[in-house]
Protein backbone atom coordinates (compact mmCIF):
# COMPACT_ATOMS: atom_id res chain seq x y z
CA UNK A 1 0.00 0.00 0.00
CA UNK A 2 2.69 2.58 1.21
CA UNK A 3 4.90 1.37 -2.25
CA UNK A 4 1.38 2.29 -4.13
CA UNK A 5 1.09 5.89 -2.63
CA UNK A 6 4.88 6.16 -3.26
CA UNK A 7 4.40 5.57 -7.01
CA UNK A 8 1.57 7.48 -7.45
CA UNK A 9 3.03 10.81 -5.59
CA UNK A 10 5.96 10.13 -7.67
CA UNK A 11 3.96 9.53 -11.22
CA UNK A 12 2.04 12.89 -9.82
CA UNK A 13 5.23 15.19 -9.27
CA UNK A 14 6.26 13.51 -12.73
CA UNK A 15 2.84 15.05 -14.34
CA UNK A 16 2.75 18.71 -12.59
CA UNK A 17 6.90 19.30 -13.63
CA UNK A 18 5.54 18.02 -17.56
CA UNK A 19 3.03 20.61 -16.95
CA UNK A 20 5.00 23.61 -15.80
CA UNK A 21 7.19 22.16 -18.62
CA UNK A 22 4.55 22.65 -21.31
CA UNK A 23 3.21 25.84 -20.11
CA UNK A 24 6.61 27.84 -19.89
CA UNK A 25 7.18 26.07 -23.39
CA UNK A 26 3.97 28.37 -24.62
CA UNK A 27 4.78 31.15 -22.55
CA UNK A 28 8.54 31.58 -24.23
CA UNK A 29 6.40 31.03 -27.54
CA UNK A 30 4.26 34.08 -27.02
CA UNK A 31 7.22 35.80 -25.89
CA UNK A 32 9.40 35.45 -28.96
CA UNK A 33 6.21 36.43 -30.85
CA UNK A 34 5.90 40.02 -29.39
CA UNK A 35 9.76 40.25 -30.59
CA UNK A 36 9.48 39.13 -33.94
CA UNK A 37 10.08 43.34 -34.62
CA UNK A 38 13.57 43.46 -33.95
CA UNK A 39 16.24 44.58 -36.67
CA UNK A 40 17.99 41.23 -36.61
CA UNK A 41 14.92 39.38 -37.89
CA UNK A 42 14.93 41.77 -40.69
CA UNK A 43 17.74 40.12 -41.69
CA UNK A 44 16.51 36.78 -41.53
CA UNK A 45 19.95 35.85 -39.58
CA UNK A 46 18.33 32.44 -38.56
CA UNK A 47 16.35 30.38 -35.63
CA UNK A 48 18.50 30.92 -32.69
CA UNK A 49 17.68 34.46 -33.25
CA UNK A 50 14.03 33.23 -32.31
CA UNK A 51 15.23 30.76 -29.49
CA UNK A 52 18.47 31.01 -28.05
CA UNK A 53 19.32 27.84 -25.85
CA UNK A 54 21.22 30.39 -24.07
CA UNK A 55 18.87 33.34 -23.04
CA UNK A 56 15.13 31.18 -23.84
CA UNK A 57 13.29 34.30 -23.49
CA UNK A 58 14.93 36.87 -25.40
CA UNK A 59 17.90 37.10 -28.18
CA UNK A 60 21.60 36.04 -27.98
CA UNK A 61 23.31 39.20 -28.34
CA UNK A 62 26.19 36.86 -28.36
CA UNK A 63 25.22 34.46 -30.60
CA UNK A 64 27.50 33.94 -33.60
CA UNK A 65 24.39 34.83 -36.22
CA UNK A 66 23.79 37.42 -34.36
CA UNK A 67 27.34 39.21 -34.65
CA UNK A 68 27.28 38.64 -38.25
CA UNK A 69 24.07 40.37 -38.48
CA UNK A 70 24.84 43.41 -36.55
CA UNK A 71 28.36 43.45 -38.50
CA UNK A 72 26.26 43.26 -41.98
CA UNK A 73 24.07 45.80 -40.95
CA UNK A 74 26.72 48.34 -40.05
CA UNK A 75 28.24 47.29 -42.86
CA UNK A 76 25.57 48.36 -45.50
CA UNK A 77 25.05 51.49 -43.37
CA UNK A 78 28.31 52.54 -44.06
CA UNK A 79 28.53 51.60 -48.03
CA UNK A 80 25.59 53.68 -47.87
CA UNK A 81 26.69 56.41 -46.37
CA UNK A 82 29.75 56.29 -48.41
CA UNK A 83 28.07 56.24 -51.54
CA UNK A 84 25.64 59.81 -50.27
CA UNK A 85 29.06 61.39 -49.46
CA UNK A 86 30.40 60.41 -52.50
CA UNK A 87 27.40 61.54 -54.71
CA UNK A 88 27.51 64.89 -52.62
CA UNK A 89 31.26 65.42 -53.10
CA UNK A 90 31.09 64.91 -57.62
CA UNK A 91 28.79 66.82 -58.85
CA UNK A 92 27.19 65.83 -62.45
CA UNK A 93 26.85 69.32 -64.00
CA UNK A 94 29.92 69.69 -66.49
CA UNK A 95 30.55 73.31 -68.52
CA UNK A 96 32.05 74.29 -71.59
CA UNK A 97 35.43 76.46 -70.68
CA UNK A 98 36.12 77.69 -74.27
CA UNK A 99 35.88 81.26 -76.29
CA UNK A 100 33.41 81.04 -78.49
CA UNK A 101 32.74 76.94 -79.25
CA UNK A 102 33.73 73.36 -78.93
CA UNK A 103 33.14 70.37 -81.02
CA UNK A 104 30.96 67.48 -79.73
CA UNK A 105 31.35 64.11 -81.46
CA UNK A 106 29.76 60.85 -81.49
CA UNK A 107 32.27 58.72 -80.12
CA UNK A 108 35.29 59.92 -77.91
CA UNK A 109 37.67 60.53 -80.42
CA UNK A 110 38.95 63.14 -82.87
CA UNK A 111 38.13 61.26 -86.19
CA UNK A 112 34.34 60.32 -84.77
CA UNK A 113 31.70 62.08 -86.67
CA UNK A 114 30.32 65.73 -85.41
CA UNK A 115 27.09 65.57 -83.90
CA UNK A 116 27.01 69.13 -82.39
CA UNK A 117 28.94 71.87 -80.79
CA UNK A 118 28.47 73.52 -76.83
CA UNK A 119 29.07 77.62 -77.15
CA UNK A 120 30.76 79.38 -74.18
CA UNK A 121 28.67 79.37 -70.79
CA UNK A 122 26.75 76.29 -71.92
CA UNK A 123 26.18 73.53 -69.84
CA UNK A 124 24.91 69.99 -69.37
CA UNK A 125 25.02 66.63 -67.18
CA UNK A 126 27.62 63.83 -67.08
CA UNK A 127 26.50 60.41 -68.80
CA UNK A 128 30.17 58.81 -68.73
CA UNK A 129 33.67 59.26 -69.03
CA UNK A 130 36.58 57.52 -70.55
CA UNK A 131 40.39 58.22 -71.85
CA UNK A 132 40.22 62.14 -71.29
CA UNK A 133 36.59 62.68 -72.91
CA UNK A 134 33.61 63.24 -71.18
CA UNK A 135 30.30 62.00 -72.87
CA UNK A 136 27.46 64.86 -71.44
CA UNK A 137 23.77 65.77 -72.24
CA UNK A 138 22.74 69.51 -72.96
CA UNK A 139 19.45 69.74 -74.11
CA UNK A 140 18.76 67.53 -77.23
CA UNK A 141 22.74 67.31 -77.70
CA UNK A 142 24.03 64.17 -76.47
CA UNK A 143 27.65 62.80 -77.51
CA UNK A 144 31.67 63.30 -76.06
CA UNK A 145 33.26 66.53 -75.75
CA UNK A 146 37.33 66.44 -74.50
CA UNK A 147 37.78 66.90 -70.90
CA UNK A 148 40.53 69.72 -71.77
CA UNK A 149 37.80 72.22 -72.88
CA UNK A 150 35.19 71.59 -69.88
CA UNK A 151 35.54 72.39 -66.36
CA UNK A 152 33.56 69.92 -63.70
CA UNK A 153 32.70 69.90 -59.83
CA UNK A 154 33.31 73.10 -57.85
CA UNK A 155 34.65 75.18 -61.24
CA UNK A 156 31.52 73.99 -63.35
CA UNK A 157 29.17 75.01 -60.27
CA UNK A 158 30.80 78.35 -59.86
CA UNK A 159 30.64 79.22 -63.89
CA UNK A 160 26.79 78.13 -63.77
CA UNK A 161 26.02 79.93 -60.71
CA UNK A 162 27.34 83.40 -62.81
CA UNK A 163 26.24 82.63 -66.42
CA UNK A 164 22.84 80.81 -65.47
CA UNK A 165 19.44 82.29 -64.96
CA UNK A 166 16.62 81.32 -62.77
CA UNK A 167 12.82 81.45 -64.85
CA UNK A 168 9.64 81.09 -64.14
CA UNK A 169 7.31 79.10 -66.54
CA UNK A 170 3.30 79.55 -66.51
CA UNK A 171 1.60 75.73 -65.79
CA UNK A 172 -1.68 77.04 -67.34
CA UNK A 173 -2.80 78.21 -70.16
CA UNK A 174 -2.95 81.50 -70.10
CA UNK A 175 -1.57 83.21 -66.84
CA UNK A 176 -1.77 87.20 -66.59
CA UNK A 177 0.97 89.37 -65.45
CA UNK A 178 0.19 92.32 -63.69
CA UNK A 179 0.97 95.55 -62.74
CA UNK A 180 1.45 94.78 -59.35
CA UNK A 181 1.41 92.36 -56.87
CA UNK A 182 -2.22 92.18 -56.68
CA UNK A 183 -4.89 90.12 -58.09
CA UNK A 184 -6.42 93.93 -58.28
CA UNK A 185 -3.82 95.16 -60.09
CA UNK A 186 -3.91 95.89 -63.94
CA UNK A 187 -2.79 93.25 -66.27
CA UNK A 188 0.26 94.20 -69.05
CA UNK A 189 0.37 90.93 -70.19
CA UNK A 190 -0.13 87.14 -70.46
CA UNK A 191 2.24 84.27 -70.02
CA UNK A 192 1.11 81.31 -72.45
CA UNK A 193 1.42 77.69 -71.35
CA UNK A 194 5.25 76.67 -71.19
CA UNK A 195 6.21 79.50 -72.03
CA UNK A 196 8.70 81.04 -69.33
CA UNK A 197 10.18 84.88 -68.56
CA UNK A 198 13.24 85.56 -66.27
CA UNK A 199 12.66 85.32 -62.38
CA UNK A 200 13.13 88.92 -60.77
CA UNK A 201 12.63 88.18 -57.29
CA UNK A 202 10.24 86.01 -55.20
CA UNK A 203 7.99 88.08 -53.27
CA UNK A 204 7.39 85.71 -50.41
CA UNK A 205 3.51 86.79 -50.56
CA UNK A 206 2.62 84.26 -53.12
CA UNK A 207 3.85 86.60 -55.84
CA UNK A 208 7.07 86.36 -57.98
CA UNK A 209 8.49 89.59 -59.60
CA UNK A 210 9.58 88.63 -63.67
CA UNK A 211 11.29 90.24 -66.49
CA UNK A 212 8.25 91.40 -69.16
CA UNK A 213 9.64 93.08 -71.67
CA UNK A 214 11.98 95.08 -69.64
CA UNK A 215 9.52 95.84 -67.31
CA UNK A 216 9.27 94.53 -63.49
CA UNK A 217 5.85 92.35 -63.70
CA UNK A 218 4.28 90.19 -60.71
CA UNK A 219 2.68 86.48 -61.49
CA UNK A 220 0.87 84.33 -58.47
CA UNK A 221 3.71 81.68 -57.41
CA UNK A 222 0.88 78.80 -57.01
CA UNK A 223 0.62 78.94 -61.27
CA UNK A 224 4.01 78.80 -62.18
CA UNK A 225 7.32 76.57 -61.97
CA UNK A 226 10.67 77.90 -60.70
CA UNK A 227 14.12 76.63 -62.42
CA UNK A 228 17.34 77.25 -62.78
CA UNK A 229 18.41 77.54 -66.85
CA UNK A 230 21.77 77.24 -68.35
CA UNK A 231 22.51 77.44 -72.06
CA UNK A 232 22.40 74.17 -74.03
CA UNK A 233 24.43 73.11 -76.74
CA UNK A 234 23.07 72.81 -80.52
CA UNK A 235 22.87 69.85 -82.45
CA UNK A 236 23.85 69.64 -86.60
CA UNK A 237 20.37 68.97 -87.19
CA UNK A 238 19.14 72.05 -85.01
CA UNK A 239 21.76 73.95 -86.36
CA UNK A 240 20.89 73.47 -90.44
CA UNK A 241 17.42 74.10 -89.43
CA UNK A 242 18.28 77.71 -87.60
CA UNK A 243 20.70 78.46 -89.97
CA UNK A 244 18.19 77.58 -93.01
CA UNK A 245 15.47 80.21 -90.85
CA UNK A 246 18.24 82.76 -90.93
CA UNK A 247 19.05 82.54 -94.60
CA UNK A 248 14.98 83.18 -95.21
CA UNK A 249 14.52 85.87 -92.99
CA UNK A 250 17.73 87.48 -94.71
CA UNK A 251 16.02 87.22 -97.73
CA UNK A 252 12.90 88.32 -96.58
CA UNK A 253 14.22 91.22 -94.79
CA UNK A 254 12.05 94.77 -95.68
CA UNK A 255 14.69 96.15 -97.78
CA UNK A 256 12.42 99.67 -97.83
CA UNK A 257 9.87 101.25 -99.80
CA UNK A 258 10.40 103.47 -102.63
CA UNK A 259 7.83 106.65 -103.43
CA UNK A 260 6.12 105.69 -106.77
CA UNK A 261 3.34 106.50 -109.01
CA UNK A 262 0.42 104.61 -109.73
CA UNK A 263 1.76 104.30 -113.56
CA UNK A 264 4.64 102.89 -112.01
CA UNK A 265 2.74 100.43 -109.87
CA UNK A 266 0.72 99.63 -113.05
CA UNK A 267 3.90 99.33 -115.30
CA UNK A 268 6.13 96.90 -112.82
CA UNK A 269 2.68 94.84 -112.26
CA UNK A 270 2.31 94.60 -116.11
CA UNK A 271 6.21 93.42 -116.21
CA UNK A 272 5.61 90.90 -113.13
CA UNK A 273 2.19 89.34 -114.82
CA UNK A 274 4.42 88.69 -118.21
CA UNK A 275 7.79 87.41 -116.87
CA UNK A 276 5.69 85.35 -113.77
CA UNK A 277 1.92 85.53 -114.40
CA UNK A 278 2.34 81.45 -113.88
CA UNK A 279 4.38 81.23 -111.52
CA UNK A 280 2.97 81.24 -107.39
CA UNK A 281 2.81 84.63 -105.58
CA UNK A 282 5.89 84.15 -104.06
CA UNK A 283 7.77 83.96 -107.42
CA UNK A 284 5.58 87.28 -108.43
CA UNK A 285 7.32 88.94 -105.67
CA UNK A 286 10.61 88.10 -106.29
CA UNK A 287 10.18 89.10 -109.63
CA UNK A 288 9.06 92.66 -108.53
CA UNK A 289 12.14 93.08 -106.09
CA UNK A 290 14.31 92.27 -108.53
CA UNK A 291 12.95 95.63 -110.56
CA UNK A 292 13.37 97.58 -107.23
CA UNK A 293 16.54 95.98 -106.09
CA UNK A 294 17.92 97.34 -109.27
CA UNK A 295 16.83 100.57 -108.58
CA UNK A 296 18.26 100.89 -105.73
CA UNK A 297 21.51 99.52 -106.44
CA UNK A 298 23.31 102.21 -108.36
CA UNK A 299 24.21 100.21 -111.19
CA UNK A 300 21.24 100.12 -113.32
CA UNK A 301 18.71 103.23 -113.70
CA UNK A 302 16.91 104.64 -110.83
CA UNK A 303 13.56 104.77 -111.93
CA UNK A 304 10.91 101.76 -112.54
CA UNK A 305 10.49 102.62 -116.36
CA UNK A 306 14.57 102.67 -116.66
CA UNK A 307 15.54 99.67 -114.83
CA UNK A 308 11.91 97.92 -117.25
CA UNK A 309 13.33 99.05 -120.03
CA UNK A 310 16.89 99.04 -120.04
CA UNK A 311 18.40 97.40 -122.88
CA UNK A 312 19.13 93.76 -123.26
CA UNK A 313 17.50 93.02 -119.88
CA UNK A 314 13.84 92.25 -119.94
CA UNK A 315 12.46 90.65 -123.13
CA UNK A 316 8.75 91.22 -122.46
CA UNK A 317 9.31 95.11 -122.35
CA UNK A 318 11.54 95.17 -125.36
CA UNK A 319 9.46 92.96 -127.59
CA UNK A 320 6.40 95.43 -126.56
CA UNK A 321 4.37 92.44 -124.68
CA UNK A 322 4.13 94.95 -121.53
CA UNK A 323 3.38 97.83 -123.29
CA UNK A 324 0.46 95.71 -124.68
CA UNK A 325 -0.71 94.51 -121.08
CA UNK A 326 -0.48 97.85 -119.75
CA UNK A 327 -2.33 99.37 -122.01
CA UNK A 328 -5.11 96.36 -122.24
CA UNK A 329 -5.41 97.12 -118.29
CA UNK A 330 -6.53 93.49 -117.42
CA UNK A 331 -3.66 93.30 -114.96
CA UNK A 332 -4.34 90.51 -112.56
CA UNK A 333 -4.95 91.45 -108.46
CA UNK A 334 -2.43 89.55 -107.68
CA UNK A 335 0.50 90.87 -109.80
CA UNK A 336 -1.06 94.12 -108.81
CA UNK A 337 -0.43 93.20 -104.86
CA UNK A 338 2.95 91.40 -106.13
CA UNK A 339 4.12 95.20 -107.48
CA UNK A 340 2.85 97.24 -104.19
CA UNK A 341 4.51 94.59 -102.09
CA UNK A 342 7.65 94.94 -103.84
CA UNK A 343 7.61 98.56 -104.07
CA UNK A 344 6.73 98.83 -100.13
CA UNK A 345 10.60 97.27 -100.01
CA UNK A 346 9.12 93.37 -99.74
CA UNK A 347 11.51 90.48 -100.75
CA UNK A 348 11.68 86.71 -101.30
CA UNK A 349 15.04 86.77 -102.79
CA UNK A 350 16.89 89.36 -100.93
CA UNK A 351 19.20 91.85 -102.77
CA UNK A 352 18.62 89.43 -105.63
CA UNK A 353 19.58 91.51 -109.19
CA UNK A 354 19.17 88.91 -111.90
CA UNK A 355 16.78 85.71 -112.45
CA UNK A 356 15.99 83.51 -115.47
CA UNK A 357 13.98 80.42 -116.34
CA UNK A 358 16.00 77.17 -113.62
CA UNK A 359 18.99 75.53 -115.87
CA UNK A 360 21.01 74.22 -113.29
CA UNK A 361 22.28 77.27 -112.32
CA UNK A 362 22.56 78.02 -108.45
CA UNK A 363 20.60 80.07 -106.64
CA UNK A 364 17.30 80.66 -105.38
CA UNK A 365 14.88 78.73 -106.57
CA UNK A 366 10.98 79.53 -106.78
CA UNK A 367 9.13 77.91 -109.26
CA UNK A 368 10.15 77.97 -112.62
CA UNK A 369 12.80 80.69 -111.84
CA UNK A 370 16.12 81.18 -110.24
CA UNK A 371 16.98 84.47 -108.50
CA UNK A 372 20.57 85.43 -107.60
Amino acid sequence: MDNSRKLFSGATKTMAVLFLVVVMFFTQSITVEARRTSNYLELATGITNIISPIAPLGIDSEAPEVKAAENAEKSAASESSTESASESESSNLVMANVSRVMNVREEPNEDSAKVGVLYKDCGGKILDRQDGWTKVQSGDLIGWAKDEYLLFDEDAEALAQDVGKQIVTSNGTALNIRAEASSDAEVVGVLAENTFVDLIEDTGDGWIAVDYNDETGYVQADYVTSTFKIDSGETIAAIKLREEAEKKAALTKNRGAVSADADEVKLLAALIQCEAGNQPYEGKVAVGAVVMNRVKSGGYPSSIYGVIYASGQFTPALNGTVARVYNSGKISDSNYQAAQAAINGETTVGGALHFRRVNGREGIIIGAHVFW
